[in-house]
């Protein structure tokens, strides 16, 4: 049995409601077959008040165990690094997340915003909010960079915006079924299992990419939404159109450019406004290039590609 507490900080809860949908395994099957006890959850949690409170100081105590402690949100530091802009069960939240991390087995960092701070930390941020281990790019964030959980792992950072719900679950079951040593981490600590691979990987409109053909508006059944619409895939680590979701579609499948919501910049305030869904170009080249692609190799690959394009790929296809 490996008990599980998950709080909330600077959120939306779309990371609780993208859980709550899981499928494989779902919220249900972590109880009932894979031996997680669900301590407390925004949502599930039945402890109110000062029942709540004391759940946590003895957590924090050690009389009861905590092996996977998930924390949601920003953590919120504003004003002046006091924390009391979210104040949780009579403390600011974020010493409660100090002192939940120092005795849990594994801190899990749950969506961007947990993970490297997220939209509630874009400029001027406001509420000083920061991940868990990270502020964009920069490794540190809330705990500091040294941090570690008493497992010996740094903070497992699940980005997404939401995170999909089975690279939620599937890692709670790695990490309670004693297989977290299975689990390598990248640079930004997002599980490899996930994160190794790029966006664009299954894509159905590659063929479209490979010859430079590109959608120009929303919903097109046919074109590449890279050159046009400013789409992240190919700069973008995540498995979303290999594990659909709702076991049907992606957002590329749908005709909307990917986001780049699993990588530590997103949501992109560096960006000019009105440019999210329009690739910001330099004489004609993409600003932001496929990754591991060099600029001279582009020029004379895309001109060759489009050269070549086929009829058929400028036909209309069927998008699930």
């Amino acid at each position: 049995m490996a008990n599980l507490l998950w709080l909330q900080g600077g959120a939306c809860s779309g990371n609780t409601m993208s859980f709550l949908n899981a499928e494989e395994p779902s919220a249900v099957d972590l109880v009932t077959d894979f031996g997680i006890n669900i301590l407390w959850h925004p949502s599930l949690g039945v402890e109110l008040g000062d029942n709540m409170k004391a759940l946590m100081e003895s957590c924090v105590s050690g009389e009861t165990d905590l092996d996977i402690f998930v924390f949601e949100g920003s953590v919120v530091n504003a004003p002046n690094g006091t924390g009391e802009w979210n104040r949780f069960a009579g403390k600011p939240m974020k010493e409660w997340v100090r002192l939940l991390s120092d005795k849990a087995q594994f801190v899990v960092a749950l969506g961007d915003c947990a993970t490297y701070g997220g939209i509630p930390a874009m400029a001027p941020n406001p509420s000083e909010s920061e991940g868990m281990q990270f502020l964009k790019r920069e490794r540190g964030g809330f705990l500091g960079p040294d941090f570690v959980a008493k497992s010996g792992l740094p903070v497992i950072n699940i980005p997404g915006c939401p995170a999909h719900p089975d690279w939620v679950t599937q890692i709670l079951v790695a990490v309670a079924s004693g297989r977290a040593g299975d689990l390598t981490l990248d640079e930004f600590q997002r599980p490899k299992t996930f994160f190794s691979s790029f966006t664009q990987t299954g894509c159905t409109r590659n063929m479209h990419f490979a010859y430079k053909v590109s959608a120009t508006e929303f919903g097109q059944r046919k074109g590449c939404l890279f050159y046009d619409l400013g789409c992240r895939g190919p700069m973008t680590h995540s498995p979303c159109n290999r594990i659909l979701w709702n076991r049907q579609s992606s957002k590329t499948r749908a005709g909307m450019p990917c986001l780049g919501c699993t990588e530590p910049e997103f949501p992109f305030f560096d960006l000019e406004p009105g440019t999210l869904f329009k690739t910001q170009t330099v004489m004609g080249v993409p600003k932001d290039l496929p990754t591991g692609v060099d600029k001279k190799g582009y020029i004379k690959l895309t001109g060759a590609a489009k050269a070549a394009s086929p009829e058929w790929a400028e036909e209309d296809m069927f998008v699930v």
